[in-house]
């Protein structure tokens, strides 16, 4: 193999493999690096020989060879035709999960959403994030980037493991903000065909894309078409803007979506209001697209796509077990058990505070354990199967949660009846503590809150919070901020000091005024006083030269002239003490009398720098 046409870096890989470069690992290495701009070559060996379990990359001829599936050709027979699709979910769509959705109706999966940059870098992440087994197939990673050459670089090292990359264009959260990624980028499109095309081109696995829509469809049908166009081959379409989240959620567009399926070629997912299998039947019919994808439907009920309503306890247990057999973060598992238990935590609520306390798997399993018991001991008494709580079944029954729903001015009324966050219990064992200290001293309850037996906090008048002991204002350090902010005042309890900032900012100036009037002054001395590092007083020209400026004084006719050396016409005066010839002398200090020059009676000549003109005495 010639190493002439390749980089830098993939020469210097040539030279450490020595031997085993024809070697189907060593091909794949190679191209690699022509295609991406890995930080390393150290670091591109390491993630290659000391992966556990080791990454198997095939050969570059292979991977040309293998034929790359598009559009619906790709649904149908890589995706085997699936409609029922676990969405993405950061921290939620792990592998246990993805096989307990799979057991109940699930026919397609996402990975979570993985940072392409820590993917392709951090050997620790690529490990976690990559966990799949034969049974996890169809399988598509998801990506968030904003950089071609990295995102080709994540898909390159997952390529592999999958069937499919997809890029994320949808994630409305401020840390996709921050970090310009997600539904953030839906403005750049030069950006986002540049992302699309380079998995496209580069890869050996189709590339796909999830996107939210804009408020106006003709504008997301464009913006669907350009996808497209980019290499997009399915489109997932989320029918709800970026700025629709929180409590701002709302209902998902339908006609949005069914504008982007009558617009594009290539299949089409439909994601919101995705609650039960009969919202699934009724998407599909109304949007005509090619499959649904759930979020939360699936979290609340990983039964959703077979319609049925299992007890919560049957799928917590089913899941333990897949987690048992197949280890994740311990985040995960809480928060799915969150999930799963929603609806019988706000009626159990001293098994929230265990769940969030649970420190090991273990922990988290007695909570579920102990549920299960609760829950079983309410199902089983006369009656127990009615609806409580307003909802359409029992509280351990698998079931969607609905968010709440409300115009933003009953949000804005909402939010301002809330009490705040740190509002202070004023009566009971609690008094003149936070909700947040009561919760601390739940899980702590030998640890003392009223720190100094100081006892109960006094109120701010403003907000409630606790105010300072010793505030000038006494208010608390928000309030007190911004009334010596406003006032110009100084609170040494709580550490503002714009009183004594504005004094320094003032000094500051006043000295720096002084200063420079100072400069001023002295630069008009300096000007006007003989400089003695420049005794001929040369003047300084514009191209930087100096001119010298030296009187000659000469005797013509019983008067005196003056001359300037650079050509100033001679000037007569009064008649001036004569200095004896031998007392003159020139610059360097030699006697005059050896080196007079030329001169005749009445001429003065422009001589070289010679300070004194001599006339003939006679």
């Amino acid at each position: 193999m010639a190493t002439s046409g390749l980089n830098p870096r993939t020469r210097i890989l040539v030279y450490i493999i020595g031997p085993e470069i024809n070697s189907p690992t060593f091909g794949h290495a190679a191209s690699i690096c022509v295609s991406t701009e890995l930080p390393t070559p150290a670091s591109f060996l390491r993630r290659l020989l000391c992966f556990s379990p080791p990454i198997k990359i095939p050969h570059a001829d292979s991977m040309a060879d293998r034929r790359k599936l598009e559009g619906y050709q790709f649904w149908e027979e890589t995706l085997k035709k699936a409609r029922y699709v676990v969405a993405p979910m950061v921290d939620q769509s792990e592998l246990p999960w993805r096989l307990l959705s799979r057991r109940h109706g699930c026919q397609l999966a996402y990975t979570p959403m993985f940072h392409a940059a820590l993917f392709s870098r951090e050997e620790t992440y690529f490990r976690d994030a990559m966990q799949t087994c034969p049974e996890d197939r169809p399988l598509i990673v998801q990506f968030c980037a904003n950089d071609p050459d990295i995102l080709v670089q994540a898909a390159l090292l997952a390529q592999d493991h999958c069937d499919a990359i997809d890029l994320n264009l949808g994630c409305p959260q401020s840390i996709a903000r921050r970090g310009h990624y997600g539904a953030f980028l839906q403005d750049d499109w030069d950006l986002i065909r540049r992302l699309v095309s380079a998995v496209h081109e580069r890869c050996s696995v189709p590339v796909t894309c999830k996107i939210r829509v804009f408020q106006d469809v003709k504008r997301t049908v464009a913006y669907a078409q350009m996808l497209e166009k980019a290499g997009c081959q399915l489109l997932t379409v989320h029918g709800r803007t970026k700025e629709q989240k929180g409590s701002l959620t709302g209902l998902a567009s339908w006609e949005h979506i069914k504008a982007v399926k009558d617009s594009v070629k290539i299949p089409v997912f439909a994601n919101g209001n995705i609650l039960n299998l009969q919202s699934v039947e009724s998407c599909m019919k109304e949007t005509g697209t090619d499959g649904i994808m759930t979020a939360e439907g699936n979290l609340h009920n990983p039964a959703l796509f077979e319609g049925k309503n299992p007890p919560v306890w049957e799928m917590a247990d089913e899941y333990l077990q897949l987690v048992r057999e197949n280890p994740c973060q311990l985040s995960a598992v809480r928060g799915h058990l969150f999930k799963l238990w929603h609806h019988s935590l706000q009626i159990h609520t001293d098994m929230r505070t265990a769940l969030a306390q649970g420190k090991t798997f273990e922990s988290l399993v007695e909570v579920s354990e102990e549920m299960k018991k609760r829950c079983q001991e309410e199902a089983s008494k006369p009656g127990a199967d009615q609806p409580t709580n307003g909802l359409p079944f029992p509280h351990w029954i698998c079931q969607p949660y609905i968010r709440p729903r409300g115009d933003q001015k009953d949000r804005e009324q909402a939010n301002k009846e809330r009490p705040p966050k740190r509002h202070l219990i004023q009566e009971g064992e609690n008094a003149g503590l936070s909700r947040n200290q009561i919760k601390r001293r739940m899980r702590y309850p030998h640890k003392n809150f009223l720190s100094k037996g100081l006892g109960p906090w006094i109120a701010c008048e403003k907000c409630g919070n606790p105010k300072g002991l010793n505030c000038v204002f006494s208010l608390c350090r928000a309030c007190c901020k911004v009334q010596a902010h406003a006032e110009k005042m100084d609170c040494p309890s709580h550490r503002l000091w714009f009183k004594t900032k504005e004094e320094r900012r003032r000094l500051w100036e006043e000295k720096k005024h002084q200063k420079q009037q100072e400069n001023t002054t002295n630069q008009h001395e300096d000007n006007a006083s003989p400089d003695p590092d420049n005794p001929n007083n040369s003047v300084k020209n514009e191209d930087g030269s100096l001119t010298t400026q030296v009187e000659e004084k000469c005797e013509v006719n019983g008067k005196e002239t003056q001359a300037c050396q650079h050509g100033g016409s001679p000037v007569l005066s009064e008649k001036a003490p004569v200095v004896p010839p031998h007392r003159q002398q020139d610059p360097k200090g030699a006697e005059a009398d050896d080196v007079l020059p030329n001169v005749k009676n009445g001429d003065i000549q422009d001589s070289p720098p010679t300070k004194v003109c001599l006339l003939d005495t006679d």
